[in-house]
């Protein structure tokens, strides 16, 4: 058995910022899908929202986040998040980022959608890989325990309580229980359940749905970002910060139709209008072929695009067969970032004793209904740091857990059951049958625009996806880097989450932030100014209501 007073589970920004913080006091591990440097964090490319120039402030930012919300965001922490973001981005200066620099010398600053001030500190268009290794870096120096192509397969509770988890490690096809007094998950999002999305296959969500099974509260799971610029065909992410630095959306009559939809910020509008204002183009015939617009950089000229956007440019070129700075890129659509996820408070802690998360798997709510383009990167270096301190403290006044010889050996049972017979069993259906319907059924009604009927059809046939899953036998065969049996356990974890994704999108009747619904396209906060909660039942997800907490900002029209 093994034993590690905090494990961290994702080994992405959240999870090494909160490995980093955590080690200063207590014994830390940190438990990866893959190896940390290849965590989907490393293709953000952005930049980090904090305030740093003189004419910007703190309460600015606050504003900004809480109206980019449309209202949903905790403004408790909103405001912790917009506080301690320059703090951060100066610790991360001094653990060795090397940011774009102002012609000054300072730390350079781009504007972002949503954003009163340029306010998103970037190291060109690679902002995320660039931090991600200076944490791996730093986390290999403090001589941090690394369990890297480890699966996460089950939270151990015992009386209410978390005492550890069951581990997969793939290389040795092992299970392995690893006791804990505080576990934090970093896991990510669960982009895959869509099948637009800009998310790489790792996403399936785990760390949420495995959450939810032991009895954590999630919330908000119907509010789903589209990124309004990928790559048409691919999805590939075309980042944010070519309209920050200038870049134009044309529709196929090459008119910047932004103006029709957001006048003061045109291309920099909130990520929610934007999308919604590119499939409303596409829709009635204005885009090109009848499936896409442009994204133009030409007039930037291109010693711009080479020294700040050199890997949009990239990008382009390998997938699309596009140079930016000479031709429009063809773009579209698609899933992007997830604001809903485990419920937490500003430390991190979530409803399930023991249970800590950071980032984009928690929601800690300084995103509401939607995030601006910035704060996502902000939040797991904030929280993820948060986490890890109180993490170390719980672990430094807390007694270790009693995990009980029943409580594993039912876990371990469980597990090894699936391996009991060694025949091999010709299906006609599959995972793969299974997740491409899901996914299929996420893009086509639980999409930018839904309608009530749509969805509803859309829940009962994810509840039939789930009752074929159950009847398909696992592969069965115990041996290393066995990725079929990882695909259907992910398979079982998008499932889940599909389903509360749309059972909350059917029971939230009015239109918020990146929550859209034709049928009800008005935002109404008499009703639904309230979180979605969700916990599991014993006939799926069981959703109630949870207030908003406002501290200064009270609800009016957003308009842009």
């Amino acid at each position: 058995m093994i034993m590690h007073e905090v494990l961290i589970v994702g080994g992405g920004l959240a999870g090494l910022m909160a490995a980093l913080s955590a080690a200063e006091k207590a014994d830390v591990a940190v438990l990866s899908k893959l190896y940390p440097t290849r965590s989907h964090s490393g293709a953000a490319q952005g930049g980090f929202n904090a305030v740093m120039g003189e004419e910007d402030s703190v309460e600015a930012h606050i504003f900004d986040t809480v109206k980019g919300s449309d209202y949903l965001g905790d403004q408790d922490a909103i405001e912790v998040l917009c506080s301690d973001g320059p703090e951060v981005i100066l610790e991360l200066e001094r653990l060795g980022v090397p940011w774009t620099r102002s012609p000054g010398g300072g730390i350079a600053q781009r504007p972002l959608g949503g954003a009163g001030f340029p306010r998103a500190c970037f190291a060109a268009d690679f902002s995320g890989h660039v931090v991600l290794h200076i944490l791996y870096e730093q986390a290999l120096r403090r001589r941090i325990k690394i369990y890297p192509e480890w699966r996460l397969i089950e939270l151990l509770v015992e009386d209410g309580r978390v005492a550890g988890v069951l581990a997969y490690d793939l290389a040795r096809a092992k299970t392995e229980v690893i006791r804990s007094k505080v576990v934090v998950l970093a896991t990510g999002g669960y982009g895959r359940a869509f099948a637009k999305t800009t998310n790489a296959i790792a996403n399936t969500g785990d760390g949420m749905a495995i959450a939810y099974r032991a009895g954590a509260v999630l919330a908000d799971m119907e509010f789903v970002q589209f990124h309004p610029t990928t790559l048409y065909g691919t999805n590939i992410l075309i980042s944010e910060a070519a309209r920050g630095e200038g870049g134009y959306l044309r529709n196929a009559g090459g008119t910047r139709f932004m103006a029709d939809y957001a006048p003061q910020k045109m291309e920099l509008a909130p990520r929610d209008l934007v999308s919604r204002a590119i499939f409303r183009e596409i829709k009635e015939g204005r885009g090109y072929e009848g499936k896409y617009v442009h994204l133009d950089l030409t007039h930037l000229g291109e010693a711009l695009v080479a020294e700040r956007l050199p890997q949009v440019r990239d990008l382009s070129m390998r997938y699309a067969g596009v140079d930016p700075a000479v031709a429009p890129m063809p773009i579209e659509p698609a899933q992007h970032y997830s604001m809903g996820g485990v419920r937490t408070g500003v430390w991190g802690e979530s409803s399930l004793p023991g249970l800590l998360a950071a980032g984009e798997v928690a929601n800690v709510s300084v995103h509401g209904a939607n995030r601006l383009g910035g704060n996502s990167l902000l939040e797991t270096v904030v929280f993820g740091r948060r986490a890890g301190r109180r993490a170390a403290e719980l672990a430094g006044k807390e007694p270790w857990p009693v995990l009980s010889k029943t409580t594993a050996a039912r876990s371990l049972e469980s597990w090894s059951s699936m391996f009991s017979d060694g025949k091999q069993i010709v299906q006609e259906d599959s995972t793969f049958l299974i997740r491409e319907a899901a996914t299929s059924i996420m893009t086509s009604q639980v999409g930018v625009f839904r309608v009530g009927d749509e969805l509803a059809d859309a829940v009962e046939k994810l509840k039939e996806l789930k009752k074929r899953y159950k009847e398909l036998d696992p592969p069965r065969e115990a041996q290393p880097f066995n990725y079929a049996l990882m695909e259907y356990l992910e398979t079982g974890y998008i499932l889940d989450l599909c389903e509360i994704i749309a059972g909350g999108a059917l029971r939230r009747t009015e239109s918020r932030g990146a929550h859209y619904r034709l049928d009800y396209p008005r935002r109404d906060d008499l009703n639904w100014l309230g979180h979605t909660l969700a916990r599991r039942g014993e006939n799926g997800p069981e959703f109630s209501s949870g207030p908003v907490k406002i501290t200064r900002y009270q609800p009016q029209e957003r308009g842009y």
